[in-house]
């Protein structure tokens, strides 16, 4: 077992993220490279100051614009949206890992009738007129419907029939405006060898044991214990995730901490010894303060953060008004190794400008010039991210 202090610990998770010291990832490339590393980032429409895809994004690409994800989304198509990690965007080398999801939605299909029947004339109409969305579609009537891959429900006739398409993965995610999915045939973005390529891991038990492995490098590390990092993972009991565990441990892909103040094991993925090397060797990393998003890999398993930080974090957007502490849609506030408070930062578009609504600042954070001067570099990288200027 590897021993770590607490700041070994910090400096680790924060390093693998690359949110401590010089920027690891750059540009377009950079973003790609890190949604591969963490398999995964989580979609969210709400669009305050940039969407949460954005903000993870931001915090950790040097010289990021919004266009950069659009492209390898809807351009390079190197990325594709489909529900990982709830809803996310995923690297298409991953197409075949999530055929098992594709499965079960074809399997719900049978269980609706209505919706069955007008799959064939609405891909005829696809093919013919190309990217849709459900307004598009003249399709009378209303259904009960859930998908089969839990992701949304359906009422309107129309949009079940897109949403049961794109859950069996005939249909692809073509471009969004706004909140809107504008769907087309995905054999004309999916290479065929991807497309036919066979599940990696169709055993039950192996495919929890990778989204396992994958969630731990996500995160950087993790423990073995009910957390919200495990969402989504179908299947996964107590019991499984042990025995996963206790196999990914004896094919030497992950290697057990511990941990300075944490109570129990973590761990890592062990491809990631290196790093923890570099750490324990204590090197002096370039300062760093960055705001990161709600739903960051990083925030998956609050409890967690914590733990190891010291930094409690609830995302209060649908928590009513007068029940919030902070407010809706609040971000930490991370100066080098440490979560110095939070900071709610809403575009104003008819005034073009970035307002900082509130500053909370942790009790425990001594307030210097120097803290506020990054706080303040990183509002306006923020503003000039959405493209405004900062108020403040």
């Amino acid at each position: 077992m590897i021993a770590l202090t607490n700041e070994q610990a910090r400096c680790f998770i924060l390093r693998k993220h690359g949110l401590l010291g010089e920027y690891k990832f750059v540009g377009k490339q950079g973003a790609l490279d890190f949604i591969r590393q963490a398999g995964c980032i989580q979609f969210d429409p709400v669009d305050l100051c940039g969407k949460n895809a954005e903000l993870t994004l931001l915090a950790r690409v040097k010289g990021f614009n919004k266009n950069m994800l659009h492209e390898l989304l809807y351009e390079d198509r190197a990325l594709f949206d489909y529900p990982d990690k709830q809803l996310s965007i995923i690297p298409v080398e991953y197409w075949a890992y999530f055929e098992h999801l594709r499965v079960a939605a074809r399997n719900k299909l049978k269980e609706h009738p209505e919706i069955e029947e007008q799959i064939e004339p609405v891909r005829k109409y696809i093919e013919e007129n190309g990217a849709v969305c459900s307004d598009d579609i003249e399709i009378e009537g209303t259904t009960k419907w859930w998908s089969a891959i839990n992701w949304s429900t359906g009422s309107k006739l129309s949009r079940s029939v897109l949403e049961q398409m794109y859950s069996s993965g005939d249909l692809i995610v073509h471009h969004k405006k706004g909140t809107r999915r504008y769907y087309d045939l995905t054999e004309r973005y999916i290479s065929p060898q991807l497309l036919n390529a066979p599940d990696p891991v169709p055993d039950k038990f192996e495919h929890i044991k990778w989204r396992i492995h994958r969630r731990i490098g996500a995160v950087g590390m993790l423990w073995n214990r009910a957390s919200d990092a495990w969402l989504n993972i179908w299947g996964l009991t107590t019991e499984n995730r042990n025995e996963a565990f206790k196999s990914l441990i004896t094919e030497n892909k992950i290697t057990e901490l511990s941990v300075e103040g944490i109570n129990g094991s973590m761990y890592i993925q062990s491809d990631d010894i290196p790093l923890i090397d570099e750490v324990k060797n204590n090197p002096s990393y370039k300062p760093r303060c960055e705001f990161i998003a709600p739903l960051d890999p990083l925030m998956w398993d609050r409890k967690l953060i914590k733990a190891l930080f010291n930094y409690h974090y609830s995302w209060e957007i649908y928590t009513p008004p007068q029940n919030r502490k902070y407010g809706a849609y609040v971000l930490p506030i991370l100066c080098n190794t440490t979560f110095t408070g939070r900071i709610e930062p809403i575009r104003n578009k008819d005034k073009n400008t970035l307002t900082v609504k509130n500053i909370w600042h942790e009790e425990n954070t001594k307030q210097t010039k120097k803290l506020e001067s990054a706080t303040n570099k990183t509002i306006t990288k923020l503003a000039k991210f959405n493209k405004v200027l900062y108020d403040g």
